[in-house]
């Protein structure tokens, strides 16, 4: 299974920023990566960032879709309009839309049948709180959000789930390997005991503080298919460093 390496770069980015992605594109076809490689922009430079990409193994996601294909829900973005625009990958539940958004595991869900109906691949995201962590219900916390959050129809091939522990988004801690291996042994575990072969195919990728210099050790753990990856995919420099780092498979 390829590893998939996707950047979120959440609400930063302007047309300069485009010059990232292209330094990107042309170290790739200097060094092609041995994973997949996902940048999702924010909305206003999808199209734009589509075309930086162009001819490059470089793919080009949304970070949110609505879950209707079109209608009266001003300022939001469908599933479809993304595909139109040229995207190819769509994040849902990321903890920042669920706590700032207070989106359900429902919504989620919904949204994430949305992607699949537009023929998008669909990362979606779950992780514990530092609290619930400390009361010693993360697994709980997470194979629950799974449950909930993964619409049963399902297809493995285009979704991926990402680990993200809340506490350890944007603050430069991330948990020991041991346990990063624990939750995603026990995600695999809930995939396949709900999806079966489906569940088989879905890549779990490890999100939260990734960045150079903790790359090459995070994507080295067992079950660990790839990464998403915020403030370091910011820069080509950075970025390119973690992309290196991810394991032949």
């Amino acid at each position: 299974m390829r590893a998939l390496l996707a950047g979120n770069w959440k609400m930063n980015g302007l047309k300069a920023s485009l010059g990232e992605i292209r330094a990107m594109a042309r170290a790739f076809a200097d060094e092609p990566p041995t994973g997949d490689i996902l940048i999702c922009p924010p909305a206003t430079l999808i199209g734009e960032a589509v075309r930086a990409a162009d001819g490059s193994i470089i793919a080009i996601g949304g970070q949110d879709c609505h879950p209707q294909p079109s209608g009266a829900f001003t300022g939001d973005i469908s599933a479809e309009m993304l595909r139109d625009s040229g995207a190819t990958a769509v994040i849902v539940g990321h903890s920042e839309r669920r706590h700032y958004h207070a989106e359900s595991n429902q919504t989620v869900a919904a949204k994430a049948m949305a992607a699949h109906r537009a023929s998008l691949l669909v990362i979606v995201c779950v992780g514990e709180t530092e609290s619930e962590r400390m009361a010693g219900r993360a697994l709980d916390v997470v194979t629950g959000q799974l449950r909930e959050s993964l619409p049963a129809e399902l297809e493995g091939s285009q979704t991926a789930v990402a680990y993200e522990p809340v506490w350890a988004i944007g603050t430069g801690r991330t948990p020991t390997a041991g346990e990063i291996l624990q939750m995603h042994e026990a995600i695999r575990a809930a995939l396949l005991a709900r999806h079966g072969a489906e569940g088989a195919e879905i890549r779990i990728l490890y999100g939260g503080s990734v960045k150079p210099e903790n790359a090459g050790e995070i994507l080295a753990i067992p079950h660990v298919d790839g990464a998403l990856i915020g403030g370091a995919s910011l820069k080509a420099a950075d970025f390119l460093r973690i992309a290196r780092a991810a394991p032949r498979r």
